[in-house]
């Protein structure tokens, strides 16, 4: 089998098996997916199911490598490296459809130059088609000329606007700038619907929000909140700032971990809350949260010259 296999939509979905997706969910599995189609087509119980039902695990960005351990006629069943997870010590894994990857040996993000999308969304344009791919999409960089880039892609190359990317020399040279960069990066997608197991500018769930924040500072972390809850730099409660992460608890603190949300400063909270609500900065005095407020993690080092993992 075919080492590399490479996302090549612009967000692919990662169920929790091939039987997962319902009639509804069409829009999101087929070849040339409608994120935006499929996202409107659920209602308030059927997005809930999603999370519910343990129907999607994640979602992948275009140019996102996967390593295949199983696959039936239609799905592959895979682990994603750039997805951190206690599930799976090689990334996070899941299920995704056969016809939304490409096999390509070459493709590597490690090494040479990158193009970083930063915008929230921005056009690819490939020989046939254009693809719109979301905030953060990593692809190897060919070339930079006057207003566009000429970027790899895991069947040829595409241009991008160069106003929609952000150039690194490599992706070690992504380097760790401060939380006011985790806030800024997160900051931008206020009112955004929540979509369970978004981690894409069409929606995001909550830990995919911190885990984006996060990237955009060069620094990958866990993709779920309780393996979050355990990496980084603790920080106590009482000297918090801004860009850290914040982890909420059933019990008042004391049971099961359910929340991540991302410290905004004067005591206000910036996070995606759940189905049927959007990112949101709200005070933590007299919520839930407050209550709930169980850790910190640091995910960034003021003035240090770091670099990403």
């Amino acid at each position: 089998m075919v080492n590399k296999w490479i996302t090549n939509v612009p967000v692919a979905t990662l169920w929790t098996s091939a039987q997962s997706p319902r009639a509804i969910d069409e829009q999101g599995i087929k070849q040339n997916p409608d994120l935006n189609a499929w996202i409107a087509s659920l209602d308030y119980e059927t997005a809930l199911e999603l999370c519910n039902a343990n129907l999607v695990q994640s979602q992948l960005l275009y140019g996102e490598e996967v390593v295949v351990i199983e696959e039936t006629n239609e799905w592959f069943h895979v682990v994603v490296p750039t997805q951190p997870s206690s599930k799976n010590s090689v990334g996070y894994p899941g299920w995704v459809p056969k016809c939304q990857m490409t096999a390509c040996e070459s493709w590597d993000v490690m090494q040479g130059p990158i193009a970083v999308v930063t915008a929230k969304k921005a056009n690819l344009t490939k020989t046939n088609e254009i693809l719109t791919l979301s905030y953060l999409t990593v692809l190897p960089l060919i070339s930079e000329k006057g207003e566009l880039v000429t970027v790899q892609t895991p069947d040829g190359e595409g241009a991008l606007q160069r106003s929609d990317v952000e150039i690194f020399s490599s992706r070690s040279d992504w380097s760790v700038k401060d939380g006011e960069k985790v806030v800024e990066s997160a900051e931008q997608f206020l009112d955004l619907p929540y979509f369970w197991g978004g981690m894409s500018s069409y929606g995001y769930d909550c830990s995919g929000l911190s885990y984006t924040a996060c990237k955009a500072n060069g620094v990958i972390i866990p993709r779920d909140a309780h393996d979050q809850s355990v990496e980084g730099e603790e920080v106590s409660l009482d000297s918090l700032q801004r860009g850290d992460l914040l982890f909420f608890a059933y019990e008042e603190g004391k049971g099961a971990l359910h929340h991540v949300g991302i410290y905004y400063g004067d005591g206000k909270l910036l996070h995606s809350p759940k189905t049927g609500k959007n990112v949101e900065i709200i005070p933590l005095a007299g919520t839930v949260y407050e209550k709930e407020l169980m850790a910190a993690r640091r995910f960034w080092k003021k003035g240090e010259d770091s670099h990403a993992s």
